[in-house]
């Protein structure tokens, strides 16, 4: 027979393990990186880089936008970095086809950039790529609020 003492410690402990466990549970929904996209209502890559992003684990809120380089000029991004749709994760501006693995990068490593650019709409970037179509390198763009850039990544 256990004393009552011990029978507390023991379920007390137990519960302390369940409630723990919750909190882990919420913790990583919580920390599912959030990230805004707009995005002209009609456009099929759009959302075919929305579906990437899901896929990689983000929590996406879309927004249908027709004034587009608006949203753009707003979020400072340069002109000649410009694409279809323009996100935003965490402090970082997200414009174009980027690689879900770049933005998680800059989330983590937190660079002191504006954002980061696929510039135009590359065929092999994530949203364009058609099964059986051609590889096509293309660049990701880091970018800063004085418009100075550099290459982030090569595809």
């Amino acid at each position: 027979m256990i004393s009552r003492r011990t029978w507390l410690a023991r379920t007390g402990g137990a519960a302390l393990l369940v409630l723990a466990g919750r909190r882990s549970a919420a913790a990583a929904i919580v920390t599912k990186p959030a990230l805004s996209v707009w995005k002209d209502p009609g456009c099929g890559c759009c959302n075919a880089w929305v579906d990437h992003m899901r896929a990689a684990g983000f929590d996406v809120k879309t927004h249908d936008e027709s004034g587009m380089d608006e949203v753009k000029g707003m979020m400072g991004v340069p002109t000649a970095l410009r694409s279809c749709h323009t996100a935003q994760a965490g402090a970082y501006v997200i414009e174009g086809h980027v690689p879900a693995s770049d933005v998680k990068r800059i989330l983590a490593e937190k660079p002191k950039i504006l954002g980061l650019a696929v510039p135009g709409m590359p065929m092999s970037a994530p949203g364009m790529a058609q099964p059986g179509a051609r590889k096509v390198p293309y660049e990701v763009i880091a970018f800063e609020k004085g418009g100075a850039t550099k290459v982030f990544a090569k595809y």
